[in-house]
């Protein structure tokens, strides 16, 4: 671990500083989706929803949002963010988009981040925590981070494509 990680609920100003972070965390991913799925099938299937992430980022920050968005900061710098959504009806907390600076992936703040979404869900009294990642290799350090948090239960998922002529 690199220094200690602070949270804090995130604002409108952050909306540039976390839209960074997710552009860069996620600009491995994409291409990675872009070099499974071929050219063809990425730009008509897959880049459509990679290009509306940061429309989703800016609507967790909206006021009516049932997403609430927290920073990482490190030294009063912002490393980090993640979303938190809790269901009190169903007891059903969710971790949603997140993201590291990719200079600071690897070192621990991932796993800090999903241990402190756990702790609002625990003292919301969520009895469920869940998260969604992908399967491919892009996403095997959020899987590592997550798992080091304790998921421990996952339901496999494939999605299959195909070029209908």
């Amino acid at each position: 671990m690199e220094q200690s990680i602070n949270f804090r609920k995130a604002t409108d100003q952050d909306l540039p500083e976390i839209e960074e972070i997710r552009r860069k965390a996620f600009a491995p991913v994409f291409a990675s989706f872009r070099s499974i799925l071929g050219e063809e099938i990425y730009k008509r299937a897959q880049e459509p929803e990679d290009l509306q992430q940061e429309d989703l980022l800016r609507s967790m920050l909206m006021p009516d949002s049932p997403w609430a968005v927290y920073v990482a900061e490190c030294s009063s710098r912002v490393v980090g963010f993640v979303s938190v959504q809790l269901n009190v009806e169903t007891k059903v907390g969710e971790i949603g988009l997140n993201a590291v600076h990719p200079e600071h992936a690897g070192k621990g703040v991932g796993t800090e981040m999903y241990e402190f979404a756990l702790s609002l869900m625990r003292s919301a009294h969520m009895r469920v925590a869940t998260v969604a990642t992908g399967g491919d290799t892009s996403h095997a350090p959020a899987r590592r981070a997550y798992e080091k948090a304790g998921f421990d239960v996952q339901i496999p998922s494939v999605w299959m494509c195909k070029i209908i002529e």
